[in-house]
């Protein structure tokens, strides 16, 4: 399976497992986890969801191949199905990030509750080297946890940033070594399973409540964005050279 999901003592553990194509997440993995939060949702005896990959790799973010062949252009479309399920998602959600964590690796962060990150963690968003815009309401996210100029840094230049940089931009909780990372964060989501469920859930909500519309509304202006531009030919260049294996030249794009 792509995603192993598994549910144990109260934790819905939903676990990145296409190491040879570096965790690049296909259609069919987000409707797999959009599906499961959204099961979890309603099932008393999940307390807790859990995100993590593989020890050298979170996720790569898209599979730009299934990408591609496959747009998402529906609002049903399952990439946007999952962003729905993490951003209104009333149980708590905790990642546990090693290894390179690209695009949605990094957005689908900013709607977890706690984030701990090995030390071996690289975090990007290239969203504008694709010639394309944010998802997952990081524009409106990122500069809140972080200030805008270094929001500003991170979206437009697109530059990956390690553990220790995301840590002071508030991105992640804690950094830790990779084998103490995974025992540790397991250690977290049980205290939280422990707790009062009610009392997680409304503190949640609470800290959220001013958030959910203004959220629903970055995203809805991301998405009418994103999918504009991701049939432009900045985006195209982008692509082709990927797959090319060469710099993509903008300089032709105004």
């Amino acid at each position: 399976m792509d995603i192993n999901i598994t549910k144990e003592q109260g934790i819905l553990h939903l676990n990145f497992n296409r190491v040879e194509r570096k965790n690049a997440i296909t259609a069919a993995m987000y409707q797999q986890m959009a599906d499961a939060i959204k099961q979890a949702d309603t099932d008393p005896a999940i307390r807790v969801i859990l995100f993590s990959g593989h020890p050298q790799v979170f996720t790569a973010g898209n599979d730009l191949e299934d990408f591609l062949k496959n747009p998402p252009s529906a609002k049903d479309a399952p990439v946007f199905q999952f962003l729905w399920q993490i951003s209104h998602a009333n149980k708590p959600m905790v990642a546990a990030v090693a290894g390179v964590a690209v695009g949605i690796g990094t957005t689908l962060l900013m709607h977890c509750d706690l984030v701990y990150a090995a030390d071996n963690a690289k975090f990007s968003m290239p969203f504008t080297q694709l010639g394309l815009c944010p998802e997952a309401g990081a524009s409106l996210l990122l500069p809140q946890i972080a200030g805008y100029q270094r929001a500003a840094e991170k979206l437009m230049l697109g530059e990956a940033f390690g553990a220790e940089e995301a840590q002071q931009m508030g991105l992640v909780n804690r950094v830790l070594p990779g084998d103490e990372l995974l025992p540790f964060v397991l250690g977290q989501a049980a205290k939280l399973a422990a707790l009062p469920a009610q009392s997680i859930r409304v503190t949640k909500q609470l800290m959220k409540r001013n958030q959910v519309t203004v959220i629903e509304a970055q995203m809805v202006a991301e998405v009418e964005h994103f999918s504009r531009m991701l049939t432009e030919p900045a985006a195209k260049e982008a692509f082709t050279a990927f797959f090319e294996k060469r710099k993509p030249d903008f300089s032709q794009f105004g």
